[in-house]
């Protein structure tokens, strides 16, 4: 089944993993695979990162959240406080909450 895992670790400073599980879905003796979006919201709900946008089959996978990088990339200013991810395959949407320290 899908699952969302709480991130590793958390708090972070740097950088944090992020793990999920898309599952295995036949259908017509077919194995499909999934339109999977993984975003990160700030608290006021503005999207800070696109993390993952890709057709995915079945497994488990990991994605590494740097917000360093992004601020040094000049993509947006982190700054310390709660931050929510959000994983988006088929019908399942599940969002967790993480926190950034500086």
């Amino acid at each position: 089944e899908y699952a969302l895992l709480q991130n590793y670790p958390n708090p972070f400073n740097a950088t944090t993993k992020i793990k999920y599980t898309i599952p295995n879905v036949i259908a017509n003796e077919v194995k499909q695979s999934h339109l999977v979006t993984l975003k990160v919201y700030d608290v006021l709900g503005n999207e800070v990162v696109t993390l993952v946008n890709d057709e995915l089959s079945a497994g488990e996978y990991e994605v590494d959240f740097s917000a360093s990088s992004l601020s040094a990339s000049g993509i947006r200013n982190i700054v310390s406080g709660i931050y929510f991810y959000q994983l988006r395959a088929g019908n399942f949407v599940q969002t967790k909450k993480m926190v950034f320290l500086k």
